[in-house]
């Protein structure tokens, strides 16, 4: 965890926050929302492998450090049980609360805000760079291999334990299909290039698992 708060604080510093051991505070606060028990996907191995998309492509942001901080508060609000787009908005109220303590302008504390509240429908205007970068970093485990995105699929389920098996599938079935409707699923040519058609493949072999054929008729 050493490095993964190296890196918090490194953001926190690009972004305005004051010196002192307040960022390290935060940044473990941060880190235990990340590990909270009830998580399966959301969890630090999912805020790491964001983090590594945003430090990869670092050059096609405007901002890569609002971007950083953006990925560290994108789920740190995270309940199965919440209603619609509740826990980004949550995510992003508690972004605000936490850097705005650290002494972070407001106008980059607003950003990440905004940046946060995207990753509920991953819907980004054209020419946004930092939301593009975002948006993709947060859905790149769809353009995973097939056993890797099966797993990413089971700990979903995880989360939603207390779902009903038909209401799951409904729920998840209508996640599916409103990323299938997209316009595109990456924003940014070099990612959309490597990831839109292993991701596509993916999201239709999950929803015709939800969804099977029907008996023929008689």
């Amino acid at each position: 965890m050493t490095d993964l708060l190296d890196r918090w604080r490194a953001a926190a510093r690009g972004v305005g926050a004051g010196p002192g051991a307040g960022s390290t505070r935060v940044g473990r606060q941060l880190l235990a929302r990340w590990q909270e028990p009830h998580r399966h996907y959301h969890t630090v191995a999912h805020l790491t492998a964001v983090l590594d998309v945003v430090d990869e492509h670092a050059g096609l942001a405007d901002r890569a450090d609002l971007v950083r901080l953006a990925a560290w508060c994108h789920d740190a609000v995270y309940d199965p049980r919440a209603d619609g787009d509740a826990n980004e908005r949550d995510s992003a109220t508690l972004a605000g609360s936490l850097l705005a303590g650290l002494g972070v302008p407001a106008p980059a504390v607003a950003e990440v805000q905004r940046l946060v509240l995207l990753t509920a429908g991953h819907v980004v205007a054209p020419g946004d760079r930092d939301g593009a970068l975002l948006c993709d970093a947060d859905l790149a485990v769809l353009a995973a291999q097939p056993a890797t995105y099966d797993r990413y699929a089971a700990a979903i389920r995880r989360e939603y334990a207390h779902v009903p098996e038909p209401a799951f599938r409904a729920g998840r079935a209508a996640v599916l299909r409103h990323l299938l409707e997209l316009p595109a699923l990456f924003r940014l040519p070099p990612l959309a290039d490597r990831w839109e058609r292993s991701a596509r493949a993916n999201l239709r072999r999950e929803l015709a698992t939800l969804n099977p054929p029907g008996p023929p008729a008689r």
